[in-house]
């Protein structure tokens, strides 16, 4: 990844230490957007494309470690750096377990913060950009981003449930082909019970909704075997 357009979402409920932080990783070329609490930052992480993510622990409203949870369900790959007060060796356990590249322990000097981030994107990078390979899809109008679990369009952008995201991985990987009912209940709902099959039916017409928009696009019923996304050239 070159860090140089990293975009940092910057979560940091003292005012005075975000906006230092926030001037400071600007004028090192890395566009910062500041939230001071950790609401914000879920709601601006869910509205805007981020590439690095600073989470204070200690928050209003949502704390940093709730927050990396939330942002972890919907980006697996985004690198984030915790920046707490406390030193505490279970504090420092459950932030690894939550997800975090790093933990970065109050006080700290700019130079160490940015660092800590160019060492974190160094040793992410690859497997970022492999993520983004095989996680970012085209059909027809529509880009497709698994780990952000975003349908868009020109004209559209459509948050999908985690199921529906991993049901249209699914089909993309098996683009043109069928794909087997029982070996999506199987991966997906991890049983091919009546019960699962018949909420699986529910989510396809879902995809089959959003995906209207494009003509060309058709996720056909395969009888007795499973369905089909077909791509019209």
């Amino acid at each position: 990844m070159d860090d140089k357009k990293v975009k940092v979402l910057l979560a940091e409920d003292d005012k005075n230490l975000g906006a230092i932080l926030s001037s400071y990783l600007e004028a090192k070329g890395y566009p910062t957007t500041l939230c001071t609490n950790g609401q914000v930052a879920y709601d601006m992480f869910n509205s805007e494309h981020f590439d690095f993510c600073i989470v204070d622990v200690m928050m209003p409203v949502m704390d940093g470690f709730t927050l990396a949870k939330e942002i972890r369900q919907i980006d697996k790959i985004i690198p984030i750096l915790f920046l707490t007060a406390k030193s505490m060796e279970e504090d420092k356990l459950r932030g690894f377990e939550l997800g975090a590249d790093d933990y970065l322990t109050k006080p700290f000097s700019m130079e160490e913060l940015l660092m800590r981030m160019q060492a974190i994107l160094r040793r992410v990078g690859d497997r970022t950009l492999k993520n983004k390979e095989i996680n970012v899809f085209s059909l027809g109008k529509f880009t497709f981003n698994y780990n952000r679990q975003i349908l868009k369009s020109d004209s559209s952008e459509q948050k999908l449930t985690s199921k529906e995201a991993e049901l249209l991985k699914m089909l993309c990987v098996n683009i043109n082909e069928v794909l087997d009912r029982s070996a999506a209940l199987k991966k997906i709902w991890f049983d091919d019970s009546y019960f699962n099959a018949r909420s699986m039916d529910v989510y396809v017409t879902k995809l089959r909704k959003y995906l209207k928009e494009d003509s060309n696009i058709e996720l056909l019923n395969v009888h007795g075997i499973g369905f089909k996304l077909v791509v019209n050239e």
